[in-house]
């Protein structure tokens, strides 16, 4: 893990009062979830992320099918990349093979308080510009995370519904989902 600096702010707001007062919309979170498995300090658990990312599914009314991009909360650490691919493939199933997922931390490092915020900035740049961030630095395939982490080069691609994993020592984890407006 290498630590980073940076930070982006938001303003959430209603979207009816948003729409009134004519502001530009970038994105629309449709879902959240969060669970706290609190099992071990530092490693995490593959069934605490998964309860997350199918709270914040269900919160957003989605089905996993529509979901075409996931920001993974991806440290680079072999205990959290392999619960977090493990948790990803169980929440989203066959469909999992289809999803893109990638880590900015890859690029920008660990911001630790600031991580959500920039990480959510990638997930809205995906919904409105159509380019998935890549996972930098991948050099070759790991047989325990089977998924299509976007590697070294940004993607084009048209997605609707995007998921910002983050998750936490001490078992605490978070998903928002997100719709293009």
């Amino acid at each position: 893990m290498v630590q980073g600096e940076g930070a982006a702010i938001f303003v959430f707001e209603e979207m009816e009062h948003a729409r009134k007062r004519g502001a530009e919309i970038l994105a629309e979170v449709v879902g959240f979830a969060m669970t706290s498995d609190a099992g071990d300090i530092v490693m995490p658990s593959a069934q605490g992320a998964e309860r997350a990312i199918t709270g914040a599914l269900r919160d957003a009314r989605l089905n996993p099918e529509e979901v075409g991009y996931i920001n993974a909360h991806g440290t680079g650490t072999a205990a959290n990349d392999k619960t977090e691919c493990a948790a990803v493939a169980h929440a989203f199933g066959q469909h999992a093979d289809r999803l893109m997922i990638s880590s900015t931390k890859s690029m920008h490092g660990h911001l630790i308080g600031g991580t959500g915020a920039v990480e959510l900035l990638a997930c809205i740049l995906a919904l409105r510009e159509g380019v998935i961030a890549p996972t930098i630095g991948y050099e070759e395939p790991d047989p325990e995370c089977a998924l299509d982490v976007v590697p070294n080069v940004a993607r084009e691609a048209k997605v609707t519904a995007v998921l910002s994993n983050a998750f936490a020592f001490g078992g605490l984890n978070a998903v928002l989902a997100l719709r293009r407006v």
